[in-house]
């Protein structure tokens, strides 16, 4: 449903249920919103009570509303440089009690410059694209969710300083810079799943999902992989399904 405008926004804000209706989330009408990207990355996180987490680049806190419906006994961080999207991300979090403190900052300064104890979990869906002239400039309202203006490499940097010894970092992103992803967590981290997420069954993988360890040494996994869609008419296969209603996870 739309509701009216809130005072720190100049659009109208759209409120949306996910997870089956457990999650309320307001985000603009118009620009960026999330969605897929989003609930993988909450269903791929396996947090313990009393465990902490930071999200880099939350927006309006898609995934961390639905990781603290999930998790809710874990204490939630969401690193957010628009100061509108940060307050709405605390305003979502408000609405629907979750334990998430929402930081303005941006990546490109590092972690150290939020005073804060390493975490147990780093999570991100970090812009998919660093070169301007790899797209048509996206609409103003979609800009900084499509465009890492510091590089993939300003992303991965804050990840594994933001996490402890044996924390783990978990991102999502377009398949095609996996081997990107691969290398430069592999800075610090390793321990490596890798989860594919097809389009259809005769599809390439169009989005992966990784997590590292940090210091971690084990073999890399590659873990079978999750299909949204069959050609059977319904929207999603049921496994996707069951992912956004919250009644299944992606763990690693």
């Amino acid at each position: 449903m739309t509701v009216a405008p809130l005072p720190h926004l100049t659009t109208e804000v759209v409120e949306n249920a996910l997870l089956g209706g457990r999650v309320r989330l307001r985000q603009p009408a118009k620009g960026y919103r999330a969605g897929m990207d989003a609930a993988l990355l909450a269903a791929a996180v396996a947090g313990k009570p009393g465990e902490r987490l930071i999200e880099a680049g939350c927006g309006a806190g898609g995934a961390l509303m639905q990781i603290a419906a999930r998790q809710p006994k874990m204490a939630l961080v969401g690193l957010e440089r628009d100061a509108a999207m940060a307050e709405l991300a605390r305003e979502n979090a408000s609405l629907n009690r979750a334990p998430a403190s929402i930081v303005t900052g941006d990546v490109a300064t590092g972690f150290r410059a939020l005073d804060l104890p390493p975490f147990d979990w780093a999570i991100s869906n970090p812009p998919f694209f660093d070169d301007p002239a790899a797209l048509r400039a996206p609409a103003p309202g979609k800009r900084d969710a499509w465009m890492a203006d510091d590089g993939l490499a300003a992303w991965t940097h804050f990840l594994l300083k933001a996490v402890r010894e044996g924390g783990r970092i978990v991102v999502i992103h377009r398949a095609n810079r996996l081997a990107d992803l691969l290398a430069l967590l592999g800075e610090t981290a390793g321990s490596f799943s890798v989860r594919g997420i097809h389009p259809y069954t005769d599809e390439p993988a169009k989005r992966v999902l990784v997590q590292a360890i940090k210091t971690g040494r084990a073999p890399l996994r590659l873990l079978p992989p999750l299909i949204l869609h069959d050609r059977s008419g319904a929207k999603h296969t049921p496994e996707a399904e069951a992912i956004l209603r919250g009644e299944a996870a992606l763990p690693f």
